[in-house]
């Protein structure tokens, strides 16, 4: 029940199993009642898989049909088709493989139901973790029938998964046979099946009974003289089988077990110990049980004579440096003045008898308590309950933690019980020194949030008790209300911040159902269960507490999760000694990443907020965009300083009023310029000398690790997804909210590095990508695919432009010219269906690039700038074809790459279309406008750098005996180099200007004549900065070079250089007439 409560399952891919204990005091008393009679008759038990120890194919595939809009029983049809020669007893049978199964199966399906089915859907959710888990009530009989020394087996109809393994979501230990359909090639109700179990257990059919949910199978076995039940319901199958075992499958005390081999503890001298401590000499064995929960510290369930106790000791073997404290939980629970303060502040506590610190009674300390009868809620999804009775005991559980944090410290005289302030701060500093005791290797998500979490501790904390480990499995409930009767497990309590108390009860909100340590909610629809979300349930608290809601929320859940991540390494450290509390401690070293990640996953999310603090009403609001908030950040040596000064503006720039210089930006944006500045400065820069190498190296088609830690990094500072225009995104749901001169300033920083737009999750061409999805896209399409590119989870690409392949009767190159485009759409069945040729599709060959933009005509006969549509393409699509590789003036570009692809017969569902038919040049239209303003703002970046490069340079070189600052054609280069960047800036600001109080149509001719200048002045610029280097401005050893040939290749990007000088001369003339 502690923190670091151990797996309790054997292998982590099987979930949780179990669901809420039972402790009535009426259920314990009645349970007794079986015996066992020794010479009984039966020897074995064996079990059938599907319907008896998990849920039936027939079950799922109902609830499965009724969330698809499947007539109802058309998966059940399919099964029964075709009897022993139908494709799911084919299947069973490995007659066909997997593929074959899931194509015939739904051919079959789709006949019976007269539509389509997604069959592969039902598959995966039949073979998934959260629905084939073992029902608790069989894995419980089936550990009692073993302990009576009866055997146990499984004799199922199971198939192959894809990996090639059997499907058996089982503990194999459990059983002494084993006996698969698709290993033996044989289904039942077969005979053959049940002699060859026979055989294997080496029983007779009258030593045996047999479990299954279908009449056929229960009929051949019958036949055979084994004795059988019909599953209905796993409650009633276990009823009828305690009937004819004539002992109880089911544990005496609830959620206990059979005392683990490596947890023995000595009875004689425990026995001894207890008859002198209550002071009684009754005869009679001392019953010792183990339960299954509070790992950190085994906990034991002891009858002697009419006393029934709980005991908890620390586990054998070295221990981490103030873990395990039960000396300190004890202390807690029996100190006279902690009790009083706790009882008169309405806090239910156990009673406490004894602590033994003597070694030699059962080898560790341990303390004594007495039993009390209630219900453990093990599974906080609350199975068996109403959706009112789940509110109601979490409502409980809520209003007992208000009653810890609500003690008088000084009124109970508890000032003393800890230090006073600073609480996260030094569990911060206690858990990575708990990490780093018992780290065995390299966790790249605990490294970060090590250096992480220091550096953003909440400014202001409360003090108060503080449990330390407070969450639904350590809270007791009376078995017939929502009443605490007591909260256990007080080892880690001390003072401190009760906002860190709160995160870690809602821990199980943010975990699977299928995690082990901890079955979670994450995948639990808890509006139907009636269960608070995380949010609901920290509003109630402060409701409850009379307090407002933390802005820094995520901090406290990061720092949750850090800690369980490292109790979870510590349990690892542990197992590898075998002093682990738990038979699977072992595996825990695998959750310890999961759980990190989770941990990191909310550092990135709490950032810090720029514009917009977290909503009162929902305090838990996930934003895309998150930022630090600096307190006062210098200016960084050595980049370019904005002489000239505007009045400060307000938020969002108001008409006639154009910013061009970062001091004229709004305080939060200005703040936001100057972070990403002294993020680059340390960050960045000293990156660039092993990204660059790894571009041309044996791994360069890879994404490099160095980029993705700093994304990973980029993403905690807050500098994440700042490019999104506040006109695109006015509720500031997805990105900033910065308008596209404000964007503008942060491009140009951003320029200044070629790693860092990508960094920053701001680079092209995904960037066009999310503006498309946002303006454009279907609240289906931006669930699917718009978040996992906001979290940088993938790449997109975007296939627009065509070669010219007269042979295939495409005269015309469709370029800048997208009108030229020739790949067809066309709708067949309820699909459209893609035909066509592409080239220079930037970012293709990225192995994280799971979706084309694809731009085909839909209706060649329409007018011309309506034949057009785009669809969503997932990259798994059959029928894409990468043809080669494309060089940019010889650079590949890697990993993402320019491609050259064919489309053949690629079908897509007509839901992907985005926006509707004949809409796509607009929508080419509207993506290109920002991401111009970008492009252009980088070379000014580049341009910068390689300015400030050229500067430093001839204050240090010599040439000719004289320092090539005192060269006179160097002069001339900064001084132009100088005015040429200045120019370019300011008429780039102000195409952003335009089209942030006019739009992007009153802005075309600002947009051309920026396309037009800004790439030949970087070219300029750049080239300069070359010559001052000499042979070494070429070289990999400055960016220069790279600076030079993406200037080049960008008077040619979103149209060359002459069809912008066209479009400005036009506009110009049309205006003079």
């Amino acid at each position: 029940m502690c923190l670091r409560r151990l797996l309790q399952s054997a292998q982590l891919q099987r979930a949780w199993r179990a669901v809420f204990v039972k402790h009535g005091q009426g259920r314990h008393q009645g349970a007794w009642r079986w015996t066992h009679s020794g010479g009984g008759t039966y020897k074995a038990v064996i079990f059938d898989m599907g319907g008896v120890l998990i849920p039936s194919p027939g079950r799922v595939a109902a609830e499965w049909e009724v969330q698809n809009h499947i007539p109802s029983g058309t998966i059940l049809k399919a099964l029964i088709s075709g009897g022993e020669n139908g494709p799911w007893m084919k299947f069973m049978r490995a007659e066909i493989t997997t593929e074959d199964f899931l194509q015939e199966f739904g051919r079959l399906c789709s006949e019976i139901s007269k539509t389509s089915v997604p069959l592969d859907s039902f598959f995966s959710l039949l073979t998934s973790e959260r629905v084939a888990k073992p029902f608790p009530v069989m894995t419980e009989a089936i550990t009692q029938i073993r302990a009576k020394g009866l055997q146990t087996a499984v004799l199922s109809n199971n198939f192959y998964l894809p990996n090639g393994k059997s499907f058996l979501p089982l503990d194999r230990k459990q059983f002494d046979v084993v006996v698969e359909s698709c290993l033996e090639g044989v289904c039942k109700p077969d005979a053959r099946m049940y002699k060859l179990c026979l055989e294997r257990l080496g029983r007779q059919p009258s030593e045996s009974i047999f479990l299954d949910d279908l009449g056929p199978n229960l009929k051949a076995a019958a036949s055979l003289g084994i004795h059988i039940i019909k599953v209905h319901d796993p409650e009633t199958a276990v009823k009828e089988l305690e009937t004819l075992l004539g002992f109880p499958l089911r544990m005496a005390v609830p959620n206990t077990r059979p005392v683990r081999k490596t947890m023995e503890i000595p009875k004689d001298s425990l026995e001894k110990h207890l008859k002198d401590l209550l002071g009684t000499q009754a005869t009679g064995p001392l019953e010792l049980l183990q339960f299954d929960h509070g790992q950190s510290n085994p906990t034991y369930y002891i009858r002697l004579a009419k006393h029934q106790l709980v005991l908890r000791k620390k586990p054998p073997g070295t221990l981490l440096p103030s873990t395990h404290a039960i000396e300190r939980e004890f202390s807690f629970l029996c100190s006279g003045r902690i009790m009083k303060a706790l009882a008169n502040a309405g806090v239910p506590v156990p009673k406490v008898l004894d602590l033994c610190e003597d070694p030699r009674v059962i080898g560790t300390p341990f303390y004594l308590m007495e039993y009390c009868p209630g219900l453990i809620y093990k599974d906080p999804s609350l199975p068996g309950l109403e959706p009112s009775q789940r509110r109601a005991i979490y409502t409980a559980m809520n209003r007992v933690l208000c009653k810890i944090h609500s003690v008088d410290l000084k009124a109970a005289g508890l000032e003393d019980y800890g230090k006073h302030g600073d609480y996260v701060a030094r569990q911060v500093q206690t858990w990575i020194k708990q990490y780093r005791a018992s780290e065995t290797s390299t966790i790249p998500p605990m490294e970060r949030l090590i250096e992480w979490l220091p550096l953003h501790l909440p400014r202001q904390q409360q003090t108060t008790v503080v449990h330390g480990d407070f969450r639904l499995d350590n809270v007791l409930f009376h078995p017939e209300t929502a009443e605490v009767l007591a909260v256990l497990d007080w080892e880690l309590s001390t003072l401190g911040d009760p906002l860190a108390d709160v995160a870690h009860s809602c821990l199980a909100h943010y975990l699977p159902s299928s995690f082990p340590v901890q079955p979670g909610l994450s995948d639990s629809d808890l509006s139907e269960l009636g269960i608070p979300t995380a949010e609901e349930y920290f509003r109630m608290y402060c409701l409850h507490m009379g307090i407002r809601p933390t802005e820094n929320w995520n901090f406290y859940m990061a720092f949750s999760f850090f800690r369980i991540a490292a109790i979870l390494q510590g349990v690892y450290k542990r197992s590898l000694t075998g002093h682990a509390s738990s038979a699977t401690g072992e595996q825990t070293g695998k959750l310890t990443e999961f759980t990190s990640n989770l941990a990191w996953d909310f550092a990135v999310k709490e950032g810090f907020r720029v514009f917009k603090e977290m909503p009162a009403t929902k305090p838990l609001t996930r934003s895309q965009h998150t930022r630090a908030r600096p307190q006062s950040l210098p200016r960084t040596p050595g980049m370019r300083s904005y002489v000239t000064s505007t009045a400060s503006s307000p938020a969002h720039i108001s008409k006639g009023a154009l910013v061009f210089s970062p001091e004229g930006l709004s305080p939060p944006v200005r703040e936001l310029y100057q972070w990403l500045k002294q993020v680059m400065e340390p960050h960045v820069y000293p990156a660039e000398p092993e990204l660059q190498p790894h571009q041309t190296s044996a791994e360069k088609w890879t994404p490099s690790p160095l980029l993705e830690d700093l994304k990973e990094k980029a993403k905690a500072e807050g500098l994440w997804n700042v490019f999104l225009p506040v006109e695109t995104d006015p509720e500031k749901k997805y990105g900033a909210g910065l308008t596209n001169v404000e964007y503008a300033h942060l491009c140009e920083v951003m320029g200044t590095s070629l790693y860092a737009p990508e960094i920053f999750n701001c680079s092209a061409p995904d960037t066009g990508n999310v503006e498309l999805l946002v303006r454009y896209g279907t609240e289906e399409q931006k669930a699917r695919w718009l978040i996992p590119l906001l979290e940088g989870k993938a790449r997109y690409c975007f296939a627009m432009t065509e070669p010219q392949v007269p042979c295939l009767g495409h005269p015309q190159v469709a370029s800048s010219d997208a009108t030229n485009i020739e790949s067809s759409i066309q709708e067949e069945d309820g699909f459209y269906v893609i035909n066509g040729h592409k080239w220079w599709i930037s970012g293709i060959l990225d192995p994280r690039c799971q979706l084309c933009v694809f731009m085909g005509k839909t209706d060649p006969h329409a007018p011309r700038h309506q034949q057009q549509s785009m669809l969503s393409v997932p990259m798994d699509t059959p029928g894409i074809k990468i043809i080669r590789p494309l060089t940019v003036y010889g650079l590949e570009d890697a990993p993402g790459g320019h491609g050259e692809v064919l489309f053949e017969q690629v079908c897509v569902p007509k839901e992907n279309m985005v926006l509707g038919p004949g809409r796509g040049f607009e929508i080419a239209q509207g993506r290109l406008g920002p991401g111009r303003i970008h492009h252009c703002m980088w070379l000014i970046g580049y341009s910068e750098r390689a300015l400030a490069l050229t500067k430093a340079r001839a204050k240090s070189r010599m040439a000719f005996r004289k320092p090539l600052v005192e060269q006179g054609t160097v002069l001339a280069d900064i001084a132009q180099s100088q005015v040429e960047i200045e120019q370019a800036q300011l008429l780039v600001l102000k195409a952003a200007h335009v089209m942030d109080v006019a739009g992007s149509k009153a802005a075309a001719l600002d947009i051309a004549m920026i396309k037009m200048g800004a790439p030949p002045m970087a070219y300029r610029v750049t080239d300069r900065a070359i010559q001052a280097f000499g042979a070494a401005g070429p070289s990999s050893d400055y960016p220069l070079a790279q600076f030079f040939t993406r200037a080049r290749a960008l008077r040619f990007a979103d149209g060359p250089d002459e069809v912008h000088r066209a479009a400005v001369a036009k506009m110009e003339l049309k205006r003079c007439s």
